[in-house]
């Protein structure tokens, strides 16, 4: 035995001393860092970030912690695609484990500053003038929507903007539309003329036969009121279709 500071402590001759293992070092989320990795990249350029990591950042503004890139995969799978993401609707962004409703509104607010831009883009101008503007606008606005809605553009004797209204929301194939409230509201604006426009959620904007009979309809009421229907476009992510390019009424 040996006496040290007054205990004792067994002593064997020969024996091997035993060494406490240290505890271990806790090991680091390996997300740590990846945020600001992510945000000085994109301060020197966005070129060649994949769509996930572009909506990781978004998510970071209202999503202070935790490891975003699941929940962007999640979304994307979710939607079909950053424009999905986007054109949804904020119930049905919350749909997704966890994204609550600032997550949600802060993706709807992207979406809504762009189309109003491209809405910018093509008012103060003759609509017809500015196409290509109109298109670009038109498949921002809809394109990654999840329900079909339609919406009418009502245009001034210059074929100037006036107003864009969602005239109906439906379900993903189908966005009842009714000639008369569309004649109706073109009155009530001082409209000269209008475009119709809706959205096919399946990504595939080829018109269906309802899509012509609809367009013929409204066109009739309008005629009737000494209204112009200039064309119908229908959007999806595939591209946009123009009923009047088509021939389809």
């Amino acid at each position: 035995m040996l006496e040290d500071a007054g205990a004792l402590i067994p002593f064997f001759e020969g024996a091997a001393p035993v060494i406490a293992p240290r505890p271990a070092r806790p090991t680091k989320p390996h997300y740590l860092g990846h945020r600001q990795r992510l945000r000085d990249r994109a301060a020197t350029t966005f070129l060649g970030m994949p769509d996930y990591e572009v909506l990781e950042l978004l998510l970071a503004r209202s999503l202070p912690r935790g490891d975003l890139k699941p929940l962007a995969k999640a979304l994307l799978m979710r939607f079909g695609g950053l424009a999905g993401v986007l054109g949804a609707s904020l119930e049905e962004l919350k749909t997704v484990k966890g994204v609550g409703q600032a997550a949600a509104l802060d993706l709807k607010l992207v979406h809504e500053a762009t189309a109003r831009m491209g809405r910018g883009a093509a008012a103060g101008r003759a609509v017809i003038g500015s196409w290509s503007a109109l298109l670009a606008y038109a498949k921002v606005a809809m394109a990654g929507a999840s329900r079909e809605q339609f919406r009418v553009l009502f245009l001034d004797k210059k074929n100037q903007l006036i107003a864009d209204e969602v005239m109906n929301e439906g379900t993903v194939d189908h966005a009842p539309v009714y000639p008369r409230e569309v004649a109706r509201r073109a009155l009530e604006l001082a409209a000269s003329a209008v475009i119709l426009a809706h959205n096919h959620p399946s990504g595939d904007p080829t018109p269906s036969a309802a899509d012509v009979a609809i367009t013929r309809k409204v066109a009739e009421a309008a005629q009737a009121l000494g209204i112009t229907v200039h064309d119908h476009i229908v959007v999806g992510r595939e591209g946009v279709a123009s009923l009047k390019a088509l021939g389809l009424f």
